[in-house]
């Protein structure tokens, strides 16, 4: 159905986008543009004329605000679709579920927002935000597979437990880089605490976890293409392909941008590049399980 397609589809975009526009907020200095919460300014919910943070910084911070209002609604539209369109799906009350936690966690987003400015921009806070969305994320890319109603491929045990190892070491490659973000110099305004762990140390740490990263696919795909059946390599094989591809894609930013000093032109790509890295990998897991156990009889 279109219009389903439509609204769980844009519930994922839409989570990816907040990355996009956080990573706006922080990246221009605007991350105290509306200084309270939840209004803007004492008084007022928008930004007010000859505000003192600056008209530019304050119309930053409540965009990056509104996309949450406007993700809520989208969300609870999903929320509606899934009970609706979902009672004929197997998974109707995983559906429901996740369905719920879509709206629950967007609500808790609004709640970190909220301790994110009211601490200043501590960088604990911020990097929470960060990581809400990505569970965020993992939710409605599946949820958006169960309401498309695509089959999970069958995969060996190994490949199973090697990409659920692999979405573990995706999640920290990303948790690692919100550390580097709040140790590095795009804080969201010049008075933000920062982690105080050394950039550079840290930087390469995260750099090394995305070598392992990459080694770890390039094994897995060996392995999907030497022992799993026609079907798995057809689509478990071709979203692994994926990930690989938008992996590489994202080191190399990652690369660049420590390379020219982070220029936020290409910090901001970086910050996509985390979404659509964790979509790679979360469609990766919600189209495969592991295949069911051989039974064996023995006949005297």
């Amino acid at each position: 159905m279109l219009i389903s397609s439509l609204i769980f589809t844009a519930l994922v975009v839409l989570q990816v986008g907040l990355i996009l526009t956080g990573g706006a907020v922080r990246l221009t200095g605007s991350g105290l543009g509306c200084p309270t919460w939840p209004q803007c300014t004492p008084g007022s919910f928008k930004p007010i004329p000859h505000q003192v943070q600056g008209q530019l910084h304050a119309w930053i911070e409540f965009t990056n605000r509104l996309l949450t209002f406007v993700l809520f609604f989208v969300a609870l539209a999903a929320l509606i679709g899934a009970f609706k369109w979902g009672k004929s799906r197997l998974e109707y009350r995983r559906i429901r579920a996740l369905a719920i936690l879509q709206i629950l966690g967007i609500l808790g987003q609004g709640v970190l927002g909220g301790i994110t400015v009211l601490t200043h921009l501590n960088p604990i806070p911020v990097a929470g935000h960060f990581l809400l969305t990505v569970a965020l994320i993992a939710g409605s890319v599946s949820l958006r597979a169960l309401m498309a109603g695509k089959i999970k491929v069958e995969i060996t045990r190994m490949s199973f437990r090697l990409s659920r190892g692999l979405a573990g070491l995706t999640l920290l490659v990303i948790v690692l880089g919100t550390i580097v973000t709040g140790s590095g110099p795009h804080a969201g305004d010049i008075k933000a605490r920062r982690f105080g762990i050394d950039p550079r140390t840290i930087s390469w740490i995260h750099a090394d976890a995305v070598i392992a990263l990459i080694s770890l696919t390039l094994g897995l795909l060996l392995i999907v293409k030497v022992s799993e059946s026609v079907q798995a390599k057809t689509v478990f094989g071709k979203q692994l392909r994926l990930f690989l591809i938008v992996s590489l894609a994202q080191g190399t930013i990652g690369y660049i941008q420590y390379f020219t000093k982070l220029p936020e032109l290409i910090v901001a790509t970086h910050l996509l590049g985390s979404g659509l890295v964790w979509v790679a990998m979360w469609n990766l897991i919600a189209r495969s399980k592991e295949e069911a156990a051989k039974s064996h009889t023995e006949t005297d």
